[in-house]
Order: C-alpha cells, then sequence, then structure tokens
C-alpha cells in the first residue's frame, strides 16, 4: 500500500474512533431524557458484576452485556454488587444503574403494624402481603413492636417477624431504664402486659397516661382491673368480638379474666405501642379509680364509685339515644 494509501487508511480509523468511541461510551452517562417505564429486577446474594449485567440484559434495562462490564471496568467503582430487588427507570445512564446496585438502593416493601394490633392479626397481614414469602406462626403476643418497618421485596415472613420482635426487645430495654418510682409493674413483661391493657381500652393519645395511673391505682390497692378487653381476648385471640360480652364469659376463669381477681392476667393481650409502654411506667398521678366512655370517642374519670355509677348512667342514657341499648 502507498503511503498515501496508509495514511487514508489511519484517518479512516481515527475517524471511527472520533465517532464510534463517544457512541460506544454513551450509555454510561445520563442525559436527562428519562422515560417512565420501571423494571424490577432481582439481585441475588454474591451477584458479580458479570452475573449483574446478564440479569439487567435479560430484563431488558440494557442493551449489551459485554459493553456494559467494559463500561463498568472503565468508569465505575470496584465496589461490590449488594442483593436485593432493584427497579431500574428507563433512560438513565448505565452508570447510575451500577452505583444503584453498588449502594443497595432497593425497592422498599413497607408494611405498618398499628398499635395494639394482636399477633394473631399481624400473623394474618404478613401472610397476605405477596411480596414476602414463606411461612410463618403466630408470634408471641406483645412482643412486636408497632410501628412501620421496610422490607426487601420477596425478604421472608418469619425474618420479618425477628425482625420486628428485635425492635421491641431494644424500645422496651430503653424505656424500662427511664421508668419512674410510680410504676407498679416489676418487671419489663409486666409493662408489655398492662400497657397492652392500657392500649386497648383507649384510642385517645392523651388518655394514655391517666389510664395507666387508675390501673395503676387499682393494682396497688388490690382492687381488680375489671378490663373488658381481657376477657374478649381468649376467646378471639385479640381479634374485635363484634357482640355484648356474655355473662358466662365474665364469669369464666381463663386466666386473663380481670373481673374474676384481681392482678394483672397471665399475658399481653396485644401488641403494644411505646406510648403506651411509657404510660405505664410513668403513670399520671391520680386519685380516680374509674372511667367510662363519655359518647364522645373518649372517657370521663371518677375517683368513687358513686361518682362512677352516674357516669355510667349517662353513658347508658348516650347509647340508648343511638339506639345501641
Amino acid at each position: 500500500m502507498s503511503s498515501r494509501g496508509t495514511r487514508a487508511a489511519q484517518a479512516f480509523v481515527v475517524l471511527l474512533l472520533v465517532i464510534g468511541l463517544p457512541l460506544f461510551v454513551a450509555p454510561w452517562w445520563s442525559w436527562g431524557k428519562h422515560g417512565t417505564t420501571t423494571r424490577d429486577v432481582v439481585i441475588p446474594a454474591g451477584t458479580t458484576l458479570t452475573g449483574a449485567a446478564s440479569r439487567l440484559t435479560d430484563a431488558d434495562v440494557i442493551t449489551s452485556e459485554g459493553q456494559f462490564r467494559l463500561l463498568a471496568r472503565m468508569f465505575g467503582k470496584p465496589e461490590p454488587i449488594r442483593a436485593g430487588t432493584y427497579r431500574f427507570v428507563e433512560g438513565i445512564g448505565w452508570g447510575d444503574y451500577l452505583r444503584q446496585m453498588q449502594r443497595g438502593d432497593v425497592i422498599a416493601l413497607r408494611v405498618t403494624i398499628p398499635e395494639g394490633m394482636p399477633s394473631v392479626l399481624v400473623r394474618d397481614r404478613l401472610l397476605a402481603n405477596a411480596k414476602l414469602t414463606g411461612p410463618v406462626e403466630i408470634p408471641v403476643e406483645g412482643s412486636i413492636l408497632p410501628d412501620t418497618y421496610d422490607f426487601q421485596v420477596g425478604s421472608t415472613r418469619a425474618a420479618a417477624v425477628t425482625h420486628m420482635q428485635t425492635a421491641m426487645a431494644t424500645e422496651l430495654a430503653t424505656l424500662w431504664k427511664a421508668r419512674t418510682p410510680a410504676t407498679v409493674v416489676k418487671t419489663p413483661a409486666e409493662a408489655i402486659t398492662l400497657a397492652s391493657i392500657v392500649e386497648k381500652e383507649t384510642g385517645v393519645p392523651a388518655e394514655r397516661r391517666l389510664v395507666a395511673g387508675v390501673y395503676s391505682n387499682r393494682l396497688r390497692t388490690g382492687m381488680k382491673l375489671d378490663a373488658d378487653p381481657t376477657v374478649i381476648y381468649p376467646i378471639t385471640q385479640g381479634k374485635p368480638l363484634g357482640r355484648r360480652i356474655l355473662r358466662s364469659e365474665l364469669n369464666r376463669d381463663t386466666g386473663y379474666n380481670t373481673y374474676l381477681k384481681p392482678g394483672l392476667p397471665k399475658g399481653p393481650i396485644a401488641n403494644p405501642g411505646r406510648a403506651s409502654i411509657a404510660a405505664v411506667l410513668d403513670p399520671a398521678p391520680t386519685k380516680a379509680l374509674y372511667f367510662v366512655a363519655d359518647g364522645k370517642g373518649g372517657h370521663v374519670f371518677a375517683t368513687t364509685l358513686a361518682e362512677q355509677n352516674g357516669n355510667v348512667a349517662k353513658w347508658f342514657a348516650i347509647r340508648r339515644a343511638r339506639g345501641e341499648m
């Protein structure tokens, strides 16, 4: 080949590099033209860069497995790929996909356990969530901390329960250290049991410490707690009863029935939240021994039985006016 031909060939190669290299590396960067389509991809534990590239190619997130690997080695950081389920947005740079996997920006599966939810309903909620996997037993009552939790899609239900129980153990230990001399409970287990009753007796946050104060007074003086939710618990495992309590149920000794004997029931009747646990560990200073619904969503409190009977009469009148009696 003549020198003129050689120079022409070299110029052609340079032209290819000038034109082709930018096209080759362009997918690595985002140019601000993101789509709205997303694709979810599961990256198992131990996945390498090669394995991740293969999964992204199979899911049509990227167009070339080999090109992704080469660009990752040229421009990416040598950090490991983290396991999880990822949601990739169409049209962003491949470098963003790699960084997403290296940071562990997985899809968060949010599960909320409300305050006062009994463990049988915690189990049912986890079973109803199709994005969790595996079987799960009914957790020990009172062992779950009500809260909102984020899990990875595909997490096991058993692991979710363990996480929630660890959260409760940690929170209870913290709250127990902060208890005041006003509390009547002697152990963290007793705190959970009493807090579960407080949780079931009032849905008004401002009343929690006062309700805890009433029950603390009753326990301190040897009075029965007379708490309806403790009668219902062994019948439904904490689910709504859907009817009035029967006289035979009030007379049945289940170990939970606080109408039969003084003291706490044999265990919690729900999973209490932080506020209810804190309330029994620092109950409000009060002389009240009674309370009954006020017809407005809260309760009215009394120090004497005569006062309580008058409040009950008013509550019954409200219920009769509503057609409930």
